[in-house]
């Protein structure tokens, strides 16, 4: 028996699509594995200054609920706008989700990053915390 896909997905611009075929229900997308980081992807998703004081956050505290990352980074966001800030951090391959019952915890995916592209957490979290 064969599974339908419930979405086409895609990479554009160096960000990953991915769209609802009609009369599916949309699927959570899933971070990219290591060997498929993207530097621009990456970048682009730490240029909004929100989703830097959640990575700043998740670089001081490690793993933590989604709930309460927006709370610690200091975002005064609805939960919408904080949802993408997390959809676009781990698409990018920043983050990473884990399920635990109903709770959603997200973590840096420090040592891919490091790997991938050495320093350069070390280098915005610290640029962070000079201005």
């Amino acid at each position: 028996m064969s599974v339908e896909p419930a979405a086409r997905r895609y990479y554009s611009r160096g960000m990953f699509v991915e769209e609802p075929l009609p009369g599916r229900a949309p699927t959570v997308a899933e971070e990219p594995p290591a060997a498929r980081l993207d530097l621009s992807t990456v970048l682009a998703a730490l240029a909004d200054p929100g989703r830097l004081a959640i990575v700043r956050a998740l670089a001081e505290r490690g793993e933590e609920c989604c709930n309460k990352v927006g709370e610690l980074a200091g975002l005064t966001v609805g939960k919408s706008t904080l949802s993408h800030h997390l959809k676009v951090l781990r698409e990018s391959g920043v983050t990473h989700t884990r399920a635990q019952g109903t709770l959603r915890y997200v973590s840096l995916r420090r040592e891919d990053l490091d790997e991938a592209f050495p320093r350069l957490l070390d280098a915005v979290v610290g640029a962070l915390e000079a201005s």
